[in-house]
């Protein structure tokens, strides 16, 4: 992985690191740093580069976002229970696998519970903020995080050696999250209180059976159909 640094403007920011996919099928990005950085508004949590993907198969059952039902049970969209995938070769560091999920936020009175509900969670720390995670280092002070994961899908313990492409939990809805998706990020840092975040590019992806490196944009659908090194 590259350590080197690139000048853009007055601003210096390390090259990006290229990482395979977390998912593999049917995608599509959402608050991605290929639209805007930060990517989140913020750059709390070391998410300055982080993007959020939610599944989204050929013949979609995703509930529309609405005025109703008010909520959701996290079975009722395609990303819930979904693989995730090591992004890269690493050492699992943190894993934490004990929060529930919960029902969707997919409607306007329920965004707006959860902006109420984002406050409460802050204060009581940030596993309630990311919920079921996992934190992997991958050398070179780069750290990855895979956030809002599904409750006791984590199937790796800290310490254990993992390879890019291996089943390593599940998609969930636990944390601070709307419906069920994968946070993905890097980082500097195994801490994300005092980490950076880090620009990263997926090494191949497809857009409408184009083959595409970067990182796929706001609403973009992509797709992933091996995983790294296959």
């Amino acid at each position: 992985m590259s350590g080197d640094e690139n000048m853009i403007g007055d601003d210096i920011r390390p090259e990006p690191i290229v990482v395979c996919s977390p998912v593999l099928g049917r995608w599509r990005a959402m608050n991605s740093p290929a639209t805007r950085v930060p990517s989140h508004g913020v750059h709390a949590y070391a998410q300055t580069y982080a993007i959020d993907l939610l599944h989204e198969p050929a013949a979609s059952n995703r509930p529309p976002f609405g005025w109703w039902p008010l909520a959701r049970r996290s079975d009722a969209f395609p990303g819930f229970g979904q693989p995730v995938l090591a992004a890269a070769d690493g050492v699992v560091i943190a894993a934490h696998d004990g929060e529930r999920d919960h029902l969707s936020r997919n409607s306007f009175p329920a965004l707006a519970y959860l902006a109420v509900e984002e406050r409460v969670r802050a204060r009581a720390g940030h596993p309630r903020m990311l919920g079921n995670h996992v934190i992997v280092d991958l050398g070179d002070q780069v750290y990855a995080l895979y956030a809002h994961l599904r409750r006791r899908s984590v199937r790796l313990d800290p310490g254990q050696q993992m390879s890019a492409g291996a089943h390593m939990a599940d998609c969930g809805n636990s944390g601070n999250s709307s419906e069920p998706h994968l946070h993905f990020q890097l980082m500097d840092d195994p801490d994300v209180l005092v980490a950076s975040g880090l620009p990263m590019t997926f090494d191949r992806y497809s857009v409408d059976g184009a083959m595409r490196s970067g990182l796929p944009a706001d609403g973009v659908l992509f797709e992933v159909d091996l995983p790294h090194g296959e």
